[in-house]
């Protein structure tokens, strides 16, 4: 074979062998190591209460008013260097009433810390079911990384819905009359009462205000002023409101109120005219003392029979005649 081909076979075999050689070369370089996980933060697995699964995804606490409930938090660290992390509750209800072991933790490399927390149900607390969040935030090498744990508390006890309506009051203002009232939750419960206004006059229904929201919750024992107001209500009538309260698991009550509407003249008219009478009714009277007392037949006075006084002129008729003498010889 001459030089040059076999010089070419050479160099194309030689090329080929590369191609060949330098995927696999690719493939057998080690793949780069994946980056540790940041820290996490999870419930205690097998503590605190039901359902108590090793994976639980939220907490789970059940108590009675005025009781205090206690749980773990997980906090787990897998990286090479310590990290600090802050809790807290967050949310309304039992994320209000949640309080943490410590409000930072900072967790060693490679470490899981369990942290305690007490949730405190307060003593006027309703039955029922509060939801609420324990939050971890970062903090320094461990900023950016935030992490909230559902908490979910069921407050026990007896579940009793009761509503009142109070102090019911109507007065003018202008052209509109305002409906004055107070609600009452007399139940264990958080309710959404509805209110119902009625009025009636003595000819008929004057009102009809179908049942709305007011307002948007009352929480046990809680009493709340409220106003209705009444556009246009006649200006001479005899009304009786009714406020008609309902909410759920049949809460229910009303109350009433009464009151005139007359318009200042039809109720100012009449007062000359009781005035006019008032004194015509003393001069009268005066009058008819003086007639009295002073007398039209004579101002002196005569001595009675007993040795009193009386006025002259006003003898009896029948009184007896006065006889000039007495004893036998008398003449009449």
């Amino acid at each position: 074979m001459p030089f040059r081909l076999r010089t070419a076979v050479g160099g194309a075999t030689l090329a080929t062998a590369a191609v060949l050689l330098c995927p696999a070369a690719a493939v057998a370089r080690p793949a780069a190591a994946p980056a540790p996980p940041g820290w996490s933060a999870a419930p205690d697995p097998g503590t605190g209460a039901a359902p108590g699964a090793p994976d639980r995804p939220f907490f789970y606490l059940e108590g009675a008013p005025g009781t205090v409930l206690a749980d773990r938090l997980s906090l787990s660290n897998p990286t090479g260097h310590a990290l600090s992390v802050r809790l807290r509750g967050a949310g309304s209800g039992a994320g209000a009433w949640l309080t943490p072991a410590s409000k930072e933790v900072r967790i060693p490399p490679h470490t899981r810390a369990g942290v305690p927390f007490t949730v405190t149900v307060p003593r006027d607390a309703a039955p029922g079911v509060r939801a609420g969040t324990l939050l971890a935030t970062g903090v320094g090498e461990g900023a950016g990384r935030r992490i909230s744990v559902p908490l979910h508390l069921r407050v026990t006890g007896p579940v009793l819905s009761a509503l009142t309506v109070e102090k019911v009051s109507v007065r003018r203002a202008g052209g509109a009359a305002l409906i004055r009232y107070t609600l009452v939750n007399r139940g264990t419960t958080v309710l959404r009462p509805r209110i119902e206004v009625r009025a009636d006059g003595l000819f008929g229904p004057l009102l009809r205000r179908a049942a709305r929201a007011r307002p948007a919750a009352l929480a046990p024992g809680r009493a709340v002023d409220l106003t209705e107001t009444w556009s246009g209500p006649p200006a001479l009538d005899a009304v009786e409101i009714r406020l008609t309260a309902t909410a759920a698991g049949g809460a229910h009550d009303a109350a009433t109120a009464s009151y005139t509407a007359a318009p200042w003249g039809v109720v100012a008219a009449p007062l000359p005219l009781l005035a006019a009478g008032a004194g015509g009714l003393v001069v009268l009277r005066r009058r008819r003392r003086g007639t009295g007392t002073g007398g039209s037949r004579g101002e002196g006075a005569a001595p009675g029979p007993d040795g009193g006084t009386r006025p002259c002129g006003d003898e009896p008729a029948d009184a007896a005649p006065v006889l000039a003498g007495t004893g036998p010889g008398a003449r009449a």
